[in-house]
């Protein structure tokens, strides 16, 4: 049986492209899961909605820049989006939109690619 993902190259203009162009699909995605971290952001958020602080505690290694840098980027990129609550002080919560949610199953493909790679031996 023909994988699924690659039929669906066969016939759109993007299958025969001869250099990168940003509105591949596949571009489109590397584009929103770009920068070291952000795998990880979106693998919080799959448990559900989360503060900053949240994000913080679960990612130590992760500097509050960088935590603000990704975010922005995914909210960007309709991947996460970012509420406000009322009041003193004020709570933002992230969330993973339906797009978001999506991209479950490209990080778990990713995973399982990866782990095939490293059992064989040829990580570099």
């Amino acid at each position: 049986m023909a994988n699924q993902t690659v039929s669906a190259w066969v016939g759109d203009p993007h299958g025969e492209v001869d250099h990168p162009v940003a509105d591949c699909p596949v571009e489109v995605t590397l584009h929103a899961l770009r920068g070291r971290w952000t795998t990880l952001v979106v693998r919080e958020l799959f448990d559900g909605e989360r503060s900053f602080g949240d994000l913080a505690m679960a990612l130590p290694a992760l500097s509050d820049k960088v935590l603000a840098d990704r975010l922005a980027q995914l909210v960007a990129a309709g991947v996460v989006t970012r509420v406000r609550e009322p009041g003193w002080p004020s709570r933002v919560r992230y969330s993973l939109t339906p797009r978001g949610q999506g991209l479950r199953g490209v990080l778990e493909a990713m995973w399982a690619w990866g782990q095939d790679t490293v059992r064989s031996g040829t990580t570099r």
